[in-house]
């Protein structure tokens, strides 16, 4: 059987996509030297903080209630990197000029945002492993890992990813951005259905939250880590892809400017 190879401006396209693609990975891990060290730890006791905090509101916490919020704190910490993180990252490469030095770089925007994409999982996928490890210890919660986790991180980061870069560039003010990733925050953690049930909330808000990635981030990670069906899954999963190519392609428009 004869064996058909790929054109040879393929190869060198994907040769050259590698070859960014580690370039900056390089770059990233570099500017962040031990700050990302700092951060993946700062992840592992906010994600445990929280899924042990929780047992403070209640005298017996009801085992739903316990396995709810122990499924939702992994989402947090995929999120904040990526959503979080990054533009704050951008708003201090605009004020300290490095920004104008990336605009230099002849670098692929698929490989640089596939560079930041690979550090926001190295970033959420630790802490999301030892917060669940300490909900299972400490609630004896029934966890059901199927192999749907691995899609629902990767969407999950990749859209929060996106999403945070595309802020950064959309917005000139370093100053502004800090403070609207710290408004997300806030929103995210008070009025999307991570924690607490979609149910639980005011039905115009839970109907405001349908078009928003974040209930449905939360969606898909909860049905990859618990057992039976969730009809909501299929809906999540097409919402959450949408958002995923809209935040990508807003990235990519920002990154083509830089470039």
């Amino acid at each position: 059987m004869t064996t058909i190879a790929p054109p040879i401006n393929v190869r060198r396209g994907a040769a050259r996509w590698w070859r960014d693609y580690i370039s900056m990975l390089r770059w990233h891990l570099a500017s962040l030297r031990m700050w990302f060290v700092t951060l993946t730890v700062v992840q592992v006791l906010t994600g445990a903080g929280f899924v042990l905090g929780i047992s403070l509101f209640f005298k017996h916490i009801p085992v739903r209630a316990a396995l709810f919020a122990s499924t939702g704190v992994p989402v947090l910490n995929l999120l904040m990197v990526g959503l979080i993180l990054g533009p704050q990252l951008v708003a201090d490469q605009k004020a300290n000029g490095s920004q104008e030095y990336l605009r230099t770089i002849p670098v692929g925007r698929l490989a640089t945002a596939g560079a930041w994409y690979t550090v926001c999982l190295a970033g959420g996928v630790p802490a999301m492993v030892v917060s669940l490890l300490i909900a299972w210890l400490r609630y004896d919660i029934p966890l059901h890992v199927s192999v749907m986790i691995v899609p629902a991180i990767a969407l999950t980061t990749f859209t929060g990813a996106m999403l945070g870069y595309a802020l950064a560039h959309a917005i000139a003010n370093p100053m502004a951005t800090r403070l609207i990733t710290q408004l997300l925050v806030f929103v995210i953690f008070g009025f999307a259905p991570i924690l607490f049930p979609i149910a639980q909330m005011p039905r115009w808000l839970g109907t405001l939250n349908w078009w928003f990635p974040f209930r449905h981030m939360a969606v898909v990670v909860r049905a990859a880590l618990t057992s039976g069906p969730n009809s909501a899954v299929l809906a999540a999963y097409g919402v959450l892809g949408a958002w995923s190519v809209l935040c990508a392609a807003l990235a990519g428009r920002a990154l083509g400017r830089r470039a």
